[in-house]
């Protein structure tokens, strides 16, 4: 197998923070824990040994890959800087979502939207769209979610009333058209605050 170091190391970027074990990419990579150790022992050696802005964690049995604290000071300005991209369509469905059916928690989101929400709903919390407005009595007692002040200023609304109503009695084609409608119009707004 060529370029396995590679592999190995493309695989522990895919797994982001939930990280890997030696024996699951033993049998993903179809070779022996032996030789992931080794490839792990390699890279950790790279990272060490050459300017690279990452490097091995490992906790428990459980590998991933992480920045480096030293560059900490960086990552804080980005977390820092007001983001200019334009919202996912994941987002914006969310979005809509949340102003629509608040409060609502994300277990109730991701029914709605039938895949997780998890990403969309830390970008729309960092981008401060949405807030925390409690927690649902019940097990776990969730996090209920609502749209913030901010959503209100950003999209040139006084209240949530001023929220197109939705449309009663459509069929899903037509419901997909009017959520495209309505997607646009988001994303014609944002334009407009870019400029």
């Amino acid at each position: 197998m060529k370029n396995v170091k590679a592999i190995l190391e493309g695989l522990l970027f895919a797994c982001g923070d939930d990280g890997i074990t030696i024996k699951d990419l033993a049998k993903v990579m179809d070779i022996s824990t032996k030789a992931v150790e080794h490839l792990i022992e390699e890279l950790k050696y790279d990272y060490e040994h050459v300017n690279r802005g990452i490097m091995m964690m490992q906790s428990h049995d459980v590998f991933h890959l992480t920045t480096k604290p030293e560059h900490s000071e960086y990552y804080k300005k980005l977390l820092e800087t007001p983001h200019t991209s334009r919202m996912s369509q994941a987002a914006l469905e969310t979005l809509a979502i949340i102003a629509y059916q608040q409060p609502i928690t994300r277990s109730e989101i991701d029914e709605i939207r039938g895949v997780k929400s998890d990403r969309p709903v830390q970008t729309l919390l960092a981008r401060s769209l949405i807030e925390e407005v409690g927690r649902r009595e019940g097990v776990g007692r969730p996090v209920l979610f609502g749209t913030s002040k901010d959503f209100l200023t950003y999209f040139g609304l006084t209240s949530l009333e001023e929220l197109p109503p939705l449309p009663e009695n459509m069929d899903e084609n037509e419901l997909e058209e009017e959520a495209d409608l309505f997607f646009d119009r988001f994303n014609q707004l944002e334009e407009k605050t870019e400029d």
